[in-house]
């Protein structure tokens, strides 16, 4: 309880100190794409490394708009009736879905980061369920560069802990990517590697240095790329260059200690825009098909 009453605190003071807007983006063309209502979902074939071997997987990436809780951090039930305490979010949920031998890999990634309002992202969580346990993560801003963060494993070592980590997070890079380009710091960053990597290798949580560069590699295509200068890590997001900067594949390299590269790679297969919670019936089980899902 203490410490959600300091985490409210902290980003009450936050908000109540800074309302710097983004600039050199068309809201007008950027509402229309984003606040219709609906979530863009596309789908991807993946190819997960893990135990020393890549693994057909698929992925998904449910990109949508909400009304957020500035106070909770959660999304509003009524944001007619929350004044100033309702911030504009884009969230972004990652899903992939992989098997290792006989068993599955369930992993899901949720991203909340500011529409307008020039701040970083406000909350991360990641969990991962296969049949050895679960475990949980989740990072909340506090301000300044600031996350508070817990970690929930059934890991010994890891157990259950509490974090403070002070950085840009590499997993808000997807939004602000969407949101625009040019949102994204270039050149040298301190970043907090992604959760899901944090997860997959079961490295301790730390700020990292990494250089951010985003890069022409088609006539219609773009490349942001993060690659993190003690060489463990890079990440590559291949985007449309055009709104709504549409992503259509990403691979990550990860160095063991040993040199040994595991690589793991996404290709977009489908995309489809869509108020999807509405679409809950056994009738509407037909729309995976379109988005080429198992």
């Amino acid at each position: 309880m203490k410490y959600a009453a300091y985490a409210c605190l902290l980003v009450l003071l936050w908000s109540s100190c800074t309302s710097k807007q983004r600039t050199e983006i068309n809201f007008k063309e950027w509402g229309n794409y984003w606040f219709q209502g609906k979530a863009e979902i596309s789908s991807f074939q993946l190819s997960q490394h893990r135990y020393g071997e890549s693994r057909d997987g698929q992925a998904v990436l449910i990109f949508v708009t909400e009304d957020f809780s500035r106070k909770k951090q959660v999304k509003l039930d009524k944001p007619e009736e929350a004044g100033k305490d309702k911030i504009s979010v884009i969230k972004m949920n990652q899903t992939r879905d992989f098997i290792t031998g006989i068993y599955p890999y369930h992993m899901m990634l949720s991203t909340f980061t500011p529409t307008k309002e020039a701040s970083q992202g406000i909350k991360f969580t990641a969990s991962v369920q296969e049949w050895c346990g679960q475990t949980f993560t989740q990072f909340n801003y506090s301000g300044k560069d600031s996350y508070k963060g817990k970690l929930y494993s059934y890991f010994e070592q890891e157990g259950d802990q509490s974090l403070s980590l002070n950085g840009l997070m590499e997993d808000d890079l997807w939004n602000l990517l969407r949101i625009n380009p040019n949102q994204i710091p270039l050149g040298s960053a301190k970043v907090i590697p992604s959760l899901f990597y944090q997860r997959l290798s079961h490295r301790d949580f730390s700020t990292e240095e990494a250089f951010i560069s985003i890069k022409d590699i088609s006539e219609r295509r773009s490349q942001l790329e993060v690659v993190y200068a003690k060489g463990f890590r890079e990440l590559r997001i291949d985007f449309e260059k055009s709104f709504p900067y549409q992503i259509m594949g990403w691979e990550e390299v990860n160095i063991r200690g040993n040199g040994q590269q595991e690589v793991t790679t996404a290709k977009r297969m489908a995309i489809k825009t869509t108020d999807y919670w509405k679409l809950n019936k056994v009738e509407d089980e037909y729309l995976r098909q379109e988005l080429q899902l198992r």
